[in-house]
């Protein structure tokens, strides 16, 4: 469903679920002032609610869901449509789907059964909670939505794009649901069968729908953004990839996804292909948090980093129930929409450019774990350009590949890492994702002898002065369990490794956690081969559990004797800088992005590995002053300048590298490099 368009670049996500208490819907609503809002606010695309989890129709319907709210002759999606067409914004309508009080209230039949027989709610709610009902879509609920989708589109086609939500795979034991499972013969005892045909029911409304969507285009001769369907696993679109037209990240970082989510998500989905955004929201908590509105320098530092990653931009909001936006909101987005609009004349359709490859399996989508968010969030800090690629990505791409844990080498993966070794390409390798007890791939490439897994939980690394550089000379704790390897001949060792008295016990231990070290042993924790470096122990998942900045250290140093010519070099820089190194015709644009995150509060509570945590803040930019950045190039340039600004900025061309100094106050600059 690819379309001609120019896909948008600063979107409001307009949340309008509206409950049938509320007796004034759109009572104040006005479309001119309307309209001049999201103008005035630099937005280019409004996603306007259809229906919402209520189950409530906005457009003059004779169906019984209309708001009951909203007073008689009251058109409100239509005056919304047209108000934003009027000053050149586009309106993609949003369709609730799983979620739909009014259909679980009228048709009770129609909700989700779990095992047990119970009715199910969304996010743990009893009957006596409020919270969302779900729908069954082997149910007849299916052709009520299917119904809505027609009308709708026959009423506001030519339509400017479709978001269906809340569409993730959900297991029933209805009477429909059985049935069908039957038909496919599915067993409704078995929870992993049950599993598959939730799967195979999604995929089976998403082809309905998108053939509804496609009748209707081509009925009224036009083209638009087609359809993304929200809440699917990331694990999936290499597979959906059929069913959708674009990408949008939903990534509100108060709301439970937190400031690590985006960077590796936007990586993940970039080698798609298809136009993505991302979008965030205005609310200091998470969805629903109607009047919480969080800080400028949270959102501004959001939308910068969406933009340094090469995605488009997208913000959330909920609008009141008389229908007139909140003008110190839309004050805010629009100062910080204008800076973006500034920034995208020199982004927009430039290309990302990486230098090493992450090696991650697809099927974990987006929750990677530990071992993948480690390792992204050590390039990251690290400054290294890189991508997220599965297995079956062409190795040839990039100058150096890294394999964490979380990625099994099977032989088929191991064939292909060799051949890329080979042909010059450097590795960077946990060995705990190659050796298990039945194969032993990889050894003569990482130049290794295998002595099993470590009897000990903790161990201690000594690192040798080749990847010293700042670290101390001392005996560094890893707080996870790896292996005992040596190097063979003509390989070296980077790290050794010092061992504990004993296994701690409840019968036999020393000290408050784990045993102290008692001498070095023979094994190393680093071995250097060729174009190969090799991790005994699992240093991704260590550093995504614990963010130990030693290991990122580790990790950096290492990475530089295998690399020495990084595309980007940051000298003495603080961890909170990120970067991105883009190109668009004869311009290097690089992303400087700096702000302060940090945790507070105990009012906004989540579970993580059984610990309370509060919320992650950000109220400040983090400046740098005077900061130092090289970056690569063949030859040098005519200009260099800070942008948006214009400054010019001075600088030296050097063993191949543009080398500048900047200065950057307010969290963002890009870097031009002209020629």
């Amino acid at each position: 469903m690819a379309t001609s368009l120019e896909f948008p670049q600063r979107t409001i996500h307009l949340d309008f679920h509206t409950g049938p208490h509320v007796h004034d819907v759109g009572k104040d609503f006005n479309a001119q002032e309307f309209a001049q809002t999201f103008k005035d606010a630099h937005v280019d695309s409004v996603t306007l609610f259809a229906t919402c989890h209520h189950g409530h129709a906005y457009w003059n319907t004779k169906r019984p869901e209309r708001h009951p709210g909203m007073r008689k002759g009251l058109n409100l999606l239509r005056e919304q449509v047209d108000a934003l067409h009027a000053v050149g914004i586009r309106a993609p309508l949003y369709f609730t789907v799983q979620c739909n009080e009014f259909c679980a209230d009228q048709h009770p039949e129609w909700v989700v059964v779990d095992p047990e027989g119970n009715a199910m709610r969304k996010w743990g709610a009893d009957a006596l909670t409020a919270g969302w009902q779900i729908l069954d879509m082997s149910s007849p609920y299916a052709d009520y939505v299917a119904e809505q989708l027609e009308e709708v589109l026959e009423t506001f086609s030519p339509e400017d794009g479709i978001f269906m939500d809340m569409c993730w795979d959900q297991p029933s034991v209805s009477k429909w649901a059985i049935q069908a499972m039957k038909e496919e013969g599915l067993n409704p005892k078995s929870e992993a069968d049950r599993a598959t045909y939730a799967r195979l029911n999604v995929h089976r409304y998403m082809e309905r729908y998108n053939a509804i969507i496609r009748k209707a285009e081509e009925r009224h001769g036009c083209e638009s953004f087609g359809v993304w369907y929200n809440s699917r696993p990331k694990a999936n679109l290499i597979e959906e990839k059929k069913y959708i037209s674009r990408v949008e990240v939903e990534c509100l970082p108060t709301g439970g996804w937190g400031y690590s989510y985006f960077p590796y998500v936007a990586r993940l989905v970039r080698p798609l292909g298809l136009p993505t955004l991302s979008h965030t929201g205005k609310f200091f908590k998470s969805w629903g948090d109607n009047q919480g509105i969080k800080p400028e320098a949270a959102l501004k530092y959001e939308c910068c980093q969406t933009l340094a990653l090469g995605l488009t931009l997208g913000v959330g909001d909920l609008l009141p129930p008389k229908g007139v936006p909140a003008k110190p909101v839309y004050e805010m987005i629009g100062k910080i929409y204008k800076y973006a609009e500034q920034c995208q004349s020199y982004t927009h359709k430039a290309n990302i450019v990486s230098q090493v490859g992450l090696v991650v399996p697809p099927e974990l989508g987006d929750r990677p774990g530990p071992a993948a968010m480690g390792a992204t969030s050590t390039l990251q800090q690290l400054r290294q350009q890189f991508d997220i690629i599965p297995p079956s990505a062409n190795f040839t791409d990039y100058e150096m590949l890294i394999i964490p844990e979380c990625t099994p080498v099977d032989s088929m993966i191991a064939n292909k890492l060799s051949t890329y070794i080979a042909q010059g390409g450097k590795l960077l390798l946990s060995i705990n994702s190659v050796i298990d007890e039945r194969e032993t791939l990889l050894l003569n490439e990482a130049g290794i002898e295998d002595f099993g897994v470590s009897p000990y939980s903790h161990t201690f690394m000594h690192v040798d002065e080749t990847i010293r550089g700042d670290i101390m000379d001392y005996g560094h704790v890893m707080y996870e369990n790896g292996r005992r390897l040596k190097p063979v001949a003509g390989a070296k060792s980077l790290c050794q490794i010092g061992e504990p008295y004993f296994e701690r016990d409840y019968d036999h231990f020393s000290g408050h956690e784990y045993t102290p070290e008692n001498e070095l042993s023979a094994f190393s924790g680093i071995i250097h081969h060729g174009n190969v470096i090799t991790f005994s122990m699992p240093i991704f998942k260590a550093y995504g559990i614990h963010a130990q900045p030693i290991y990122r250290k580790i990790i950096g140093n290492c990475m530089d004797l295998l690399m020495p010519n990084s595309l980007l070099k940051t000298p003495d820089a603080h961890s909170r800088l990120e970067t991105t190194v883009m190109k668009k015709d004869h311009r290097t644009i690089v992303h400087i992005v700096s702000f302060s995150v940090e945790k507070r509060g105990a009012s906004f509570i989540r579970m993580v590995a059984n610990k309370q945590v509060g919320l992650d803040v950000v109220e400040d930019p983090l400046p740098i002053v005077n900061q130092s950045i090289w970056i690569k190039s063949d030859t040098s340039p005519q200009q260099v300048y800070l942008a948006p600004a214009g400054t010019n900025l001075e600088f030296n061309y050097e063993d191949g590298y543009v080398k500048t100094a900047v200065t950057v106050l307010d969290g963002h600059a890009m870097i031009i490099i002209e020629g």
